[in-house]
């Protein structure tokens, strides 16, 4: 489990393919920048851009991990060298500063706008039309393994095709500590629905 707060930004510095043919994944070798990694041990896990890997190599300033073809198929941000959003997994001795986030990616979306407004700026995503009944104003969504606030939900159709766009407000602080900083009109991000309202709708379909 995470909290959707990033502890730092890290570096993809390699991208190797696993044997395997086609059908095989990739190892990542990530320099964990300003990350602690004394506690960090094999088999522990590390999220990456929100999605939860699992360390198989480490030295005292980089780690790796192998991430599989399905995998590769649902994320974005993991199939070549640059910047990362890190958390490490949440103990429990831990300030649960965001959200329960599992690390697990329902979907991708698209960045549809990315604009100052003041100090801060709004980003606007369109999202899956299946993760709609998700999300929720005032609830809690991960983009790119930052837990942020949902600000405005608009279910909408274009071209035939249902979509929902929502709105998040990004503060100053959040920019400058993640990747988010890099997105644009036509980026493409990790998306992962509230914990709870998954839950909730798992309950409510099974009646």
């Amino acid at each position: 489990m995470f909290t959707g707060i990033v502890a730092a930004v890290g570096r993809i510095t390699s991208v190797t393919p696993l044997e395997g043919g086609s059908f095989a994944g990739v190892r990542l070798n990530i320099d964990a920048g300003p990350l602690p990694l004394g506690d960090v041990g094999l088999g522990d896990s590390i999220a990456l851009n929100g999605a939860c890997m699992t360390v198989v190599d480490k030295t005292d300033t980089s780690f790796s991990v192998d991430v599989s073809r399905e995998s590769l198929s649902k994320t974005v941000g993991l199939d070549a060298a640059g910047e990362v959003n890190l958390e490490k997994a949440l103990t429990l001795a831990e300030r649960l500063g965001g959200h329960l986030v599992s690390g697990h990616v329902d979907g991708l979306g698209t960045v549809h706008s990315f604009e100052p407004v003041g100090e801060s700026r709004e980003l606007v995503i369109d999202a899956p039309h299946e993760l709609a009944k998700f999300l929720a104003y005032k609830g809690s969504v991960v983009v790119n393994g930052v837990s942020l606030t949902v600000n405005r939900v608009d279910d909408l159709e274009r071209a035939g095709d249902k979509l929902c766009r929502f709105s998040i407000n990004l503060i100053p602080h959040t920019i400058e500590v993640t990747t988010l900083k890099h997105l644009a009109a036509g980026s493409k991000v990790n998306l992962e629905i509230d914990l709870i309202a998954r839950y909730v709708e798992r309950m409510l379909s099974a009646r």
